[in-house]
């Protein structure tokens, strides 16, 4: 064993003819805190090599939510021979100590300790129930032979069968509440909302999902409701629920109404959006034509002839014609004429958005700036909300973005 300072006495002609290399690793520490070293053979490059350790694998990939929904039903971390031993030992019976009675008579033997550790519900039952000949006895009364049969099996070895699933559906989510079985419920739940639904039973599956508190699947039902109203409401499961449910109807027309009221208002800001877009255009359209003309109008200074090809800006064609009207209008008073007054509106909304007004070659730009102080506070502020409204719709255009709406 060597110290660290005996290595740095080495000579350095030593050091430049080795050309083998050194394993360290920390030993200890010395009564001083100083690091011990150990110096081992030296080894070929070969060898050592070699001894370099594999890379770690890559991270499992994560799958995301949809996946692990689509998935769902396929999805087992129980190996298939341990699956099947469940099932063959649930469908023996062997040394079974319970029995499960349905409402036609029939059994399904069970065993006890199993039972009460996959339900809690079925453990209280099964501690207060007494034992005949070493048998105890449970009764599930209303649920079919084979729904209640699917419900055992499930708590064996959580294996079913996908079309016998669907077919007992709601049968198995009323059975899953019941007995607090949180993972057969979310099975039934992902079943009912992948294609069990429809006008006819949504109105029934809404009403049972809430007394079994499925709150995802309640959530599904309504909003197929909202989306389909017109034709679910004259359904005979909305005509019987009307009448045993009258707070539920109420409620669903609610939401209705809500639904649409907000869908309203989302068509009308999309309006509101492509007029403030449109505005935008047209005040590049407008800086466009006095600066650098389009087809046959632009600047005194310069001569312009048609046929030059597709303008670039959408909204020229249409404000060429307004400019025209209004260079030759005899009226031309803001409100002695509409297409005028129109004019005048986008000749002052440009001077508020323009930040070069004493080089600007808009018409009548500075004048505009210096007209604002008469106008009265209310209607100033009505200037500034639509400045505002139209700078953003610049702002939501991006930089990259191509016109896409015309003005007038």
């Amino acid at each position: 064993m060597a110290s660290s300072d005996s290595d740095s006495s080495c000579p350095s002609s030593a050091i430049e003819s080795f050309d083998g290399t050194f394993n360290i690793s920390v030993e200890g520490t010395d009564s001083e805190g100083t690091l011990l070293f150990v110096e081992e053979e030296p080894k070929s490059p070969v060898c050592c090599r070699r001894q370099v350790p594999k890379p770690p694998p890559p991270p499992p990939k994560v799958c995301s939510r949809d996946s692990a929904r689509r998935g769902l039903a396929d999805s087992c971390c129980i190996l298939k021979n341990v699956k099947d031993t469940w099932d063959k030992l649930f469908v023996e019976g062997y040394g079974a100590d319970v029995h499960i009675m349905t409402e036609d008579g029939s059994i399904i033997p069970a065993h006890s300790s199993l039972l009460s550790v996959a339900s809690p519900v079925l453990g209280n039952f099964l501690q207060q129930s007494k034992a005949n000949n070493g048998i105890r006895y449970i009764m599930i009364p209303g649920m079919p032979y084979d729904a209640v049969f699917i419900f055992i099996r499930f708590l064996y070895s959580s294996s079913y069968d996908e079309g016998e699933m669907k077919k007992f559906a709601l049968h198995l989510l009323v059975l899953s509440h019941s007995y607090s079985l949180p993972s057969l419920k979310r099975v039934c739940e992902h079943i009912l909302e992948q294609g069990s639904l429809d006008s006819e039973n949504v109105i029934d599956v809404l009403q049972l999902a809430r007394k079994c508190d499925a709150s995802r699947l309640s959530f599904v039902c309504t909003q197929m409701i909202v989306r389909d109203f017109k034709t679910i409401s004259s359904t005979e499961g909305w005509k019987i629920m009307r009448r045993s449910n009258p707070a539920l109807e109420q409620e669903l027309l609610e939401y209705v109404v809500e639904a649409d009221t907000r869908k309203q208002e989302q068509q009308r800001k999309i309006e509101e959006k492509k007029v403030y877009l449109q505005l935008y255009e047209a005040m590049e359209a407008l800086v466009h034509i006095c600066k650098d003309g389009c087809r046959t109008i632009g600047p005194r200074d310069k001569v312009l002839k048609g046929g030059h090809g597709g303008c670039n800006f959408p909204a020229c064609k249409g404000l060429e014609t307004l400019v025209r009207h209004f260079s030759g209008c005899r009226t031309r008073v803001p409100g002695g004429c509409v297409q005028c007054k129109r004019m005048w509106q986008l000749l002052e909304l440009h001077s508020r958005m323009c930040n070069e007004s004493d080089v600007c070659s808009v018409p009548l730009c500075r004048h505009f700036k210096v007209k604002v102080v008469q106008h009265s506070k209310k209607e100033e502020v009505k200037w500034r909300v639509l400045v505002s409204k139209v700078q953003a719709a610049k702002i939501a255009l991006g930089p990259f973005s191509s016109r896409r709406s015309a003005f007038l």
